[in-house]
């Protein structure tokens, strides 16, 4: 039997037998990300998931390996995996080299419009379909990244060191994760290969490696008009409406006719090579046909591929995505509200400076106010995006060969609208590394929002890429 033929062996009965139950189980958790619960040390999820994982890959049967909990005070914890070099004396790289494979554990919240027979915190397999919340942002990457080393070994291909590290508060930016990277800097060493499971993928017959990510600069916005709420036929003509204030407000910041965004220092310009990547991938590719659309004569921002590809990746774009101060409507009275409070989410192309967006933003956002009104952008936060160094021509062949044994396809590049701050801290920090940033979440997985889902397949396949990426890192 083929040393791939052993790979997919173990991979196949592992996911059967071990990670799914164990994956389901870690969907039951309600986990979610310390910005959405605050009191995540006295509810104990955070720490249940960490430990479930933590258990699931130290009962491994890997040579050498140790699994820590690591918990600064005041910070999540992280799971910190190490596993020593395999079959140093087959090794044609340089000695002491480091994979670094990366993941997360803690979730989004719960949103609303699950399917009536779904939940968030509910498992169910439907075919390849793991339903339920962060089964595949991210919960899924502890076991590949485990069982891929796992799989090698028992193939008999060499590995360099590998560190799998699994943070906890991924979803809330990553805020604690540059403390770790430096108070434990010699547990990391200096990758030269970084594989990130976070990311996702345009369809599910080939390996997608993700060569960029938007940075985020985001915050709340609050408008205050009065000190309470106020009868809307005595004081509406008067009392200038918050509502409408922050809608200037917002006109400062997007075209409301077309969703540009007209903060200058949002923009910039796209690389060449990332341009003609998206040129390619839109000959094959309409990324608008995956989504929910509520009937079929809601037109898209954009319907020309090529530039559906770049709003997605290379453009900033405003969403807002929750507000405070308007009651529900069965509950609404004729009374002009006190203050409105919109959650302001602005994506930033991968090489936008987020400190220099969020200064615009807020600037933009809460000089010279209308009618003077108390105006405040609260809890203002940014992270980087990233753009990949171009790959080595080690690592363009093997990520061709992986993806042909395990997908039957060579492997595609593409630019994903997602963040992942981890990436660009660790492409500063280690510039010289080469990055496989790859993903399970398929095109409608719909991470984040209502009836997300792992798609099984394609995270078996990637388990298998990731085994394979190792050996040719150890003998490039």
């Amino acid at each position: 039997m083929s040393a791939a033929d052993v790979v997919q062996q173990h991979v196949e009965s592992v996911w059967d037998a071990d990670v799914l139950p164990s994956l389901m189980e870690y969907i039951r958790i309600p986990c979610v990300s310390v910005h959405f619960d605050p009191d995540w040390r006295a509810n104990g999820h955070l720490d249940q998931a960490v430990e479930h994982l933590r258990a699931w890959c130290a009962a491994r049967a890997i040579a050498g390996m140790t699994v820590e909990v690591l918990e600064l005070a005041g910070r999540t914890p992280i799971i910190l995996v190490d596993v020593p070099a395999f079959m140093p004396e087959a090794h044609t790289a340089p000695a002491g080299d480091t994979v670094l494979l990366y993941g997360h554990c803690d979730k989004q919240p719960e949103m609303v419009g699950w399917r009536e027979d779904l939940g968030p915190w509910k498992p169910v397999l439907e075919g390849h379909k793991l339903y339920g919340r962060g089964g595949a942002d991210d919960g899924y990457a502890a076991y590949a990244a485990l069982l891929a080393i796992e799989a090698a070994q028992l193939a008999g291909l060499p590995h360099a060191h590998c560190v799998v590290l699994i943070e906890a508060a991924e979803e809330s930016g990553s805020p604690d994760l540059p403390v770790y990277i430096e108070e434990f800097a010699d547990r990391f060493g200096s990758p030269s290969l970084v594989v990130c499971l976070d990311s996702g993928c345009l369809d599910d017959k080939r390996l997608w490696v993700t060569t960029s990510l938007r940075g985020l600069a985001a915050g709340t916005l609050r408008v205050d008009v009065l000190r309470e709420g106020v009868h809307s036929g005595a004081a509406s003509g008067v009392v200038p409406s918050s509502f409408r204030i922050i809608r200037q407000l917002l006109d400062r910041i997007e075209d409301a006719e077309t969703g540009r965004v007209l903060l200058p220092r949002l923009h910039v310009d796209i690389p060449p090579d990332r341009r003609a990547q998206i040129e390619e991938t839109a000959s094959e590719f309409t990324i608008g046909d995956d989504f929910p659309w509520v009937h079929d004569h809601v037109q898209p921002m954009e319907t020309d591929p090529v530039e559906q590809l770049l709003a997605t990746t290379w453009r900033p774009t405003v969403g807002y995505i929750g507000s405070e101060g308007m009651p529900d409507v069965a509950k609404a009275g004729n009374v002009l509200r006190p203050q409105t409070t919109l959650q302001v989410s602005v994506r930033l192309p991968p090489t936008c400076d987020p400190t220099v967006a969020l200064d615009e933003l807020t600037t933009a956002l809460t000089s010279d106010p209308p009618y003077g009104a108390k105006v405040e952008f609260l809890d203002a936060h940014a992270g980087p995006g990233w753009n990949a160094p171009a790959f080595a021509p080690w690592l363009d062949a093997a990520l061709t060969d992986a993806s042909i044994t395990a997908f039957g396809e060579p492997h595609r590049a593409f630019g994903e609208g997602g963040s992942i701050p981890f990436m660009g801290m660790l492409g500063e920090r280690f510039p010289e590394a080469q990055f496989v940033v790859t993903g399970a979440l398929g095109p409608d997985s719909n991470a984040h929002g209502p009836n997300e889902y792992l798609d099984v397949t394609t995270a078996r396949r990637i388990t298998r890429v990731v085994a394979h990426l190792l050996h040719a890192h150890a003998t490039r």
